[in-house]
């Protein structure tokens, strides 16, 4: 059974850093886009029509791919005071409830976010001065939604299972 879970987080790992590939790149475009704009309001005097529309769809992926690549290498922000005050007992059932109702949130999320770019122009999901159509950054953020609630929930099922042991999943400090 731990082969399985195993295998899955191989492939969770790989889904992730994939999204992070495209981060990078996203991020890497955001930085090129950020240079030429300034050059050409300050030095050219001369501002690009519709900068901050290619910023903002860049900056999308950026986040979007940080959420899931960063949720599967834990590097998010955690706070473990239950545990000086309740002691491993109590942290075991916290992690549970937790795990449970993340999962729950970022799979509500993702499943919204599926179902909000769907709808793509007819609704008039587009940006300000350029019109670009939203849809594939709503699926891009529902689709890093997705692989967050995958991470969690393979959390919460190698908790359960290491119920007696140590969590792998835990935070070291």
């Amino acid at each position: 059974m731990a082969s399985a879970f195993a295998a899955i987080d191989v492939w969770l790992r790989r889904l992730t850093s994939l999204l992070a590939v495209g981060g990078g790149v996203a991020l890497t475009g955001l930085v090129g886009v950020t240079v030429i704009a300034v050059f050409w309001r300050y030095v050219l005097n001369d501002p690009i029509y519709g900068i901050e529309d290619v910023s903002t769809m860049a900056l999308t992926v950026v986040v979007a791919a940080s959420v899931a690549f960063g949720a599967q290498r834990g590097a998010h922000v955690s706070v473990n005071v239950i545990r000086f005050v309740g002691g491993r007992r109590l942290t075991r059932v916290t992690d549970i409830v937790c795990r449970i109702l993340g999962t729950s949130i970022v799979a509500l999320a993702a499943y919204a976010l599926f179902v909000k770019g769907s709808c793509g122009l007819p609704c008039g999901a587009i940006t300000n001065n350029l019109s670009i159509v939203h849809t594939p950054f709503y699926y891009f953020l529902g689709l890093a939604m997705a692989l967050y609630a995958g991470v969690i929930l393979l959390q919460l099922v190698v908790g359960i299972t290491a119920w007696e042991g140590a969590d792998p999943n835990e935070p070291d400090n």
